[in-house]
């Protein structure tokens, strides 16, 4: 019986690329589901997944920010963790067009372009988070600092505290 061909992400390719290690999660899924649910799904505690958030700041550039599934970003921290005097989240519809993935499928790694990121700094010390594998359905668990190697981020304290 032919095995099926595991479909690679274009954040998976990077990663392979760069040869930063990583372990790769599927869930069956048709539409966007939140990043809690997909938590859920995979049995996974909340603290080791991170959701990608896409905003602009007042300088009409735009921030990628990483953070813990069941927490908020704190605008205002944001803004000051890469400079800009304000930020505030793009519209669901043009997630596509900024970033080249579809909602619930976002990652930091592989954008079309390279945005600064921010990954919260809950992150720090810890053997493992979980991202987005850069489509609905797939998950990715690296180390914080090759998701930061990979998507050429740093830490910062963004959560709402």
């Amino acid at each position: 019986m032919a095995k099926s061909k595991e479909i690679k992400t274009n954040a998976m390719r990077i990663l392979e690329r760069e040869k930063i290690p990583f372990k790769h999660y599927t869930y069956e899924c048709d539409e966007f589901v939140d990043g809690l649910q997909i938590a859920d799904k995979l049995s996974l505690p909340y603290e080791k997944v991170y959701k990608t958030l896409v905003t602009q700041g007042s300088s009409k550039n735009y921030f990628v920010f990483v953070i813990p599934v069941a927490e908020e970003l704190d605008l205002k921290k944001a803004a000051k963790s890469v400079g800009e005097k304000s930020v505030s989240m793009i519209h669901v519809k043009d997630i596509n067009g900024i970033t080249g993935y579809i909602r619930g499928g976002c990652t930091a790694i592989g954008m079309k372009k390279q945005y600064v990121t921010r990954l919260d700094q809950s992150a720090k010390g810890k053997e493992a988070i979980i991202i987005s594998g850069g489509r609905i359905g797939s998950q990715i668990e690296l180390a914080p600092e090759d998701f930061l190697l990979a998507c050429r981020g740093e830490y910062g304290d963004i959560i709402v505290s």
